[in-house]
């Protein structure tokens, strides 16, 4: 094992950036006051509410009110699919049907099953091998009684980029509300909330360099939308309790930050992506890229690996200081293949493992050239020391 870790799951969560926690620090002490106190120091923290609102809001070309605040992604999400069913449909089987796809985030998946018990009636979207949705069978999905369709725009685990502004069109023509979790794609996609036609879309500040535990949900003026928390009127009343002023200001920075380098990002990281997968494609003998023929994320590779344990995988990549996942890292534990695999088609038979690359700012070629040469020998040990079912 070595000292110099290589960190490679970017995908799961991103170092705060210096620049982010520097603008945090004076909202953790000499001025992290209750911005909905009217003395001095609560303006104070009121204003710097407001700016990071505004430059939020800015970033997506929507409305400051538009913008709510959240403790993390998944409360975005959850605020998006249970706030629209309870504001249009209220409780029941009177609530009508909700359209999503089978590799959506858990937390999109679980809000769906839970309104599921209520008695709302939902459809899960199958995809194709790269992991992409067909605006065809979207459009055929819809139904009268269709009340909101959430389709994320890049997957958190192979990283295929939806089609999303296509998707999101064909749901406003028929009169249905359309969100997109985004919490992948603000590091490296455009978040323009008019371009991409969505009604509702989710943030997470540490998937780009910001802190956790705050997230973010866009609302589009006029979109029906229940509080999840009861209490104060924070929000514009659509989320209760005092605001995290450090890490809204910490959010904004960095959301601010990620869309200034954008471009220059992309092309970087996808360079060291595509070397990689080069590499793994040319020297590991059943290996397969997971989404590879679709446009994806720059920084994220799925590969995954005929007659090989994922799990130990990731285990012997660890031990010799490589950091990845074995896909979500909110499905860590899980023995099976993850949901998102498993929706893809075209599996070859026998059985594999998969492991998530999730490439960031921090990945150097010389750390990529160092897995390159590492991996074939790693997975040959495993295949000779394991009895893999065919």
């Amino acid at each position: 094992m070595t000292d110099e870790r290589i960190y490679l799951d970017h995908a799961a969560t991103t170092p705060v950036r210096p620049e982010v926690l520097e603008a945090m620090l004076p909202y953790f002490t000499q001025s992290g006051y209750n911005p909905s106190s009217l003395h001095a120091e609560g303006r104070r923290a009121r204003a710097a509410l407001d700016e990071a609102r505004d430059r939020v809001a800015g970033l997506l070309g929507a409305q400051r009110k538009e913008i709510v605040f959240t403790g993390n992604g998944s409360e975005a999400d959850n605020l998006a699919i249970f706030g629209v069913a309870r504001a249009r449909g209220g409780r029941g089987a009177r609530g009508g049907h909700l359209l999503s796809t089978a590799i959506e985030h858990p937390a999109v998946l679980r809000a769906l099953d839970a309104l599921r018990d209520e008695g709302w009636a939902v459809s899960l979207l199958a995809v194709d091998r790269d992991g992409l949705v067909d605006p065809a069978a979207f459009a055929a999905a819809l139904r009268p009684d269709t009340v909101l369709a959430s389709v994320m725009y890049a997957n958190n685990e192979i990283g295929t980029v939806e089609p999303v502004a296509r998707l999101a069109a064909i749901a406003r023509e028929r009169g249905v509300l359309f969100h997109t979790d985004a919490i992948q794609a603000a590091a490296y996609l455009p978040l323009d909330v008019a371009a991409l036609g969505v009604d509702l879309l989710s943030l997470s500040a540490h998937k780009f360099y910001g802190p956790k535990g705050v997230g973010a949900l866009y609302v589009r003026d006029g979109t029906p939308l229940q509080p999840m928390i009861g209490g104060g009127g924070q929000e514009f009343g659509r989320r209760a309790g005092t605001e995290n002023v450090a890490g809204i200001v910490g959010f904004a920075t960095a959301l601010s930050m990620a869309a200034g380098e954008r471009d220059a990002a992309s092309v970087r990281v996808a360079g060291l992506r595509n070397r990689l997968e080069r590499a793994i494609l040319a020297s590991v003998e059943g290996a397969w890229i997971n989404g590879g023929g679709a446009a994806r994320l720059p920084g994220t590779s799925s590969a995954s690996i005929l007659d090989v344990d994922g799990e130990q995988l990731l285990v012997r990549l660890d031990l010799e200081g490589i950091a990845v996942s074995g896909g979500s890292a909110c499905a860590s534990g899980a023995l099976e293949p993850s949901h998102v695999i498993a929706a893809l088609s075209g599996e070859p038979r026998g059985r594999f493992g998969t492991v998530r690359f999730s490439l960031g700012r921090s990945t150097t070629a010389e750390e990529i050239d160092r897995l390159i040469a590492l991996l074939p020998g790693i997975v040959a040990e495993l295949r000779a020391f394991s009895v893999v079912p065919k």
